[in-house]
């Protein structure tokens, strides 16, 4: 089975944590105790029904205010495919959170307040997801119970979504109209739509096709880990571990290794169960090669013809993370880049973005906590990277205060020199 990696966006009590705690539920994913604990706590607090949303909502400030405030983490298995649920805050203030949660995701669930409709939050959390390059995204309109189940409602949300959708890259779209409360079109098809001629949102998520999401074609190995000879046993055996970021090895292949530039070639792959005879994105790997060569962590292994940009010079999207300071032109980090360290300075700013408006303002000179914005930096070493739009593993990094070793920016590059 594959692994499906998805993550959920929203306004405040849009029902995120209740959709999460719904599929949970309705797919037999708890443990009856856990059922137990919700039921108690339901019951305690005065709830009307039991509250789903506890599954998720972990922390006290979480279950005393009723939003999410973290990023919750939930794994599940249908017959058909596994999943890893973020279950991501919506909160402005949280945005960073949003950020992490979401970077890794293969879809993104954003729910809209039928009774609400589209909010600021819904378009900023569509541009992050689009800015993310999440692939596919589905838009749950929830709460339809609160309506009436009335279609007229939804086809107005769904019409008025498409139309700003146009000013996004959105690769695939799709609507689903439901009530996480009461469980319609989350697992069970609902009986009070019969106007919704589509699936559930169970079985998109099990149908939606994600193998051709990754990058197959530039092949990309960061060197995590030298495994060097522990016995005279195996005296011959240096391995070179990391998961590959892109592409499809098999023994045999001619690769090349930067930043030395020589070439090799591929004489076994190692897997987690032993030989194989072909790895591609994500595996995690142990690759042998046919000639001794200076290979250390921080390198990287690809294709002799197609290599990624070897640059000291990014322009990259940024994320700010950091509460008690700002990025301005000259700061001075570390940056972490796939497997590699370095340490950056900032260049220029092109622009700060409003993620509410999509609006540019080219006369910003900093980023606070939570904005986001276009950046170059110069690095110390040179750095391995294709732009986030190729590949979403090679094309980001984060930036590190030194001082006291505190991950204060996420970046996505743009363009690198």
């Amino acid at each position: 089975m594959d692994l499906l990696r998805l993550a959920t966006a929203g306004s405040v009590d849009d029902g995120k944590s209740t959709l999460i705690g719904r599929l949970l539920y309705d797919s037999k994913s708890i443990f009856e105790d856990q059922l137990e604990a919700i039921e108690a706590t339901s019951a305690s607090r005065g709830d009307e029904h039991v509250n789903l949303a506890l599954l998720t909502d972990g922390l006290r400030a979480e279950r005393e205010q009723g939003i999410t405030i973290d990023v919750a983490h939930r794994y599940f298995t249908t017959p058909r495919r596994k999943f890893i649920i973020a279950d991501t805050p919506g909160h402005i203030q949280y945005t960073r959170n949003m950020v992490t949660g979401a970077s890794t995701a293969d879809l993104s669930i954003i729910l809209i307040d039928a009774r609400k409709g589209i909010v600021e939050q819904s378009r900023r959390h569509s541009f992050i997801a689009t800015l993310l390059r999440i692939p596919h995204l589905v838009l749950a309109v929830n709460k339809m119970d609160l309506v009436d189940y009335d279609q007229g409602v939804f086809e107005a949300i769904r019409a008025e979504y498409i139309e700003f959708a146009k000013r996004l890259d959105v690769p695939d779209l799709t609507f689903i109209p439901m009530s996480a409360l009461h469980g319609d079109n989350v697992v069970d098809r609902s009986a009070n739509m019969d106007w919704y001629r589509g699936g559930t949102l169970l079985h998109h998520l099990e149908e939606v096709y994600i193998a051709s999401d990754r990058n197959m074609v530039d092949v990309r190995l960061p060197v995590q880990y030298v495994i060097r000879p522990q016995s005279t046993e195996h005296h011959d055996f240096r391995g070179y571990a990391g998961s590959i970021a892109g592409g499809v090895m098999k023994p045999g292949d001619e690769v090349a290794v930067l930043p030395s530039g020589f070439t090799t070639r591929i004489r076994s792959i190692i897997g987690p169960e032993g030989e194989v005879d072909e790895a591609s994105a994500p595996m995690a790997v142990t690759l042998l090669l046919e000639d001794e060569l200076d290979v250390s962590r921080g390198d990287m292994i690809c294709r002799v013809n197609n290599q990624p940009a070897v640059t000291q010079d990014l322009e990259a999207m940024i994320c700010w993370m950091s509460e008690s300071s700002e990025l301005r032109p000259g700061a001075k980090l570390a940056i972490k880049h796939t497997t590699r360290w370095a340490r950056a300075m900032v260049k220029d700013f092109r622009y700060r973005l409003d993620i509410n408006t999509l609006h540019r303002d080219p006369e910003a000179t900093s980023l606070s906590l939570n904005e986001i914005g276009r950046v170059r930096l110069r690095t110390t070493q040179p750095l391995f990277a294709d732009s986030y739009r190729r590949n979403r593993t090679t094309g980001s990094f984060i930036l590190v205060d030194e001082s006291t070793n505190v991950t204060v920016g996420a970046g996505m590059i743009r363009e690198t020199e």
